[in-house]
């Protein structure tokens, strides 16, 4: 039975569809992701918490859901924006229907809208509030507005834990703390199967808390909203810079970055897929990796673009930081490492979960790091 439906966005912009997940509207900054595949664990993602995700591939739901494709235990974006949604529940892997999944989760969801459009209009006017309602809706408009910008948001304190939890206690490698503002399965996951014994720490964790247990390093992990938002976690994290090595993906590397001085910026409408080239420069090499994130570190000369493929340098409170990863797309920085302590950010998500296996690499280099510190 259609349902008519529309998006609204706060700058006016209507774009109509039919309604195909939950009863209820969703609201929340409009975003698009340029994925081929790994729906589900995108909006399990909790990087995406307070975003309505627009997929731009033009079928989505084609080989079902499961629970081995969980990045998280529950959904985090606010709604979902389809061209043409499927609810096959025939795949191998499948256990069920993404369509009755998404329901069965009280996501709202909209298919038939001209998502190309969509997509275009938020490549040129920036991401912004937005939301997925139903025909007869006449308080849509109040709604987008009422909704918080993303700028100054803290979103941390809402995915991360309450308390400590400890993953691959069995493990014969490294002794790692992370702060976890939002982390993925797949993040832990590659730790442990690397031999990690990873203990994820709340977002207000201290800097006594976080190294009571006396790690052999600490763990930034991944995560939703406004890095400057965070400055609790920037404090801590500036705690243990120098004392312990350091490493940082995606917001880690944003809130790292903060501690050491730098300064973080909003992207227009961000970086989320999983076909973004980085050259990594110290090898040379040209992977192309998985991202998903809206702020951006700012370049040594204040700038927003790295124009060259150097390892320019940053001179921080705690020594010389080096350029290691550009992206090729905008010239934005996607890493750095630092020089006179250990340490090392990313921007992208080398844990592929979903998008390519390029990057896999960096957590054997994080274990090698780790070992020689």
């Amino acid at each position: 039975m259609s349902r008519p439906g529309f998006i609204l966005l706060e700058d006016g912009s209507r774009f109509e569809g039919e309604l195909c997940g939950a009863e209820s509207a969703g609201c929340g900054e409009m975003v698009f992701t340029t994925g081929m595949s790994g729906y589900q664990e995108s909006v399990t993602d909790p990087s995406f918490a307070g975003q309505v995700l627009a997929f731009t591939y033009p079928q989505v739901g084609n080989y079902g859901v499961s629970a081995a494709a969980m990045e998280s235990d529950r959904v985090h974006v606010r709604g979902v924006v389809m061209r043409e949604a499927v609810n096959r529940d025939d795949a191998p892997a499948a256990e069920a229907g993404w369509l009755d999944w998404l329901t069965a989760n009280g996501v709202p969801a909209i298919t038939g809208v001209d998502t190309r459009s969509l997509v275009r209009h938020l490549r040129s006017r920036g991401s912004m509030r937005g939301g997925i309602f139903g025909a007869s809706d006449s308080g849509a408009a109040a709604a987008v507005e009422a909704e918080p910008v993303m700028d100054g948001r803290d979103l941390a304190r809402k995915v991360g834990p309450e308390g400590v939890v400890h993953e691959g206690q069995g493990g014969s490698g490294p002794h790692v703390a992370a702060i976890d503002t939002g982390i993925k399965r797949s993040i832990v996951d590659q730790l442990v199967a690397r031999g990690v014994r990873l203990d994820l720490h709340p977002p207000g964790v201290t800097p006594e808390e976080l190294l009571a247990g006396d790690p052999d390093a600490v763990f930034l992990a991944n995560g939703p909203g406004d890095p400057a938002a965070l400055g609790y976690v920037v404090e801590t994290v500036r705690g243990v810079i120098g004392r312990k090595p350091v490493f940082g993906i995606c917001l880690g590397h944003q809130l790292c970055c903060r501690a050491l001085g730098l300064e973080t910026f909003k992207l227009p409408f961000g970086h989320r897929g999983a076909n973004h080239p980085v050259k990594d420069l110290e090898t040379g090499r040209i992977e192309i990796t998985s991202q998903n994130h809206g702020f951006a570190v700012a370049a040594p000369d204040g700038g927003l673009r790295v124009e060259s493929d150097e390892p320019v340098r940053w001179e921080t409170a705690f020594g010389a930081a080096e350029l290691s990863h550009v992206n090729l797309y905008d010239r934005t920085v996607e890493g750095l490492r630092l020089l006179d302590v250990p340490g090392a950010t990313v921007q992208y998500h080398p844990e592929a979960g979903p998008g390519p296996h390029d990057s896999l690499y960096l957590f054997d280099r994080f274990i090698d790091q780790v070992a020689a510190a």
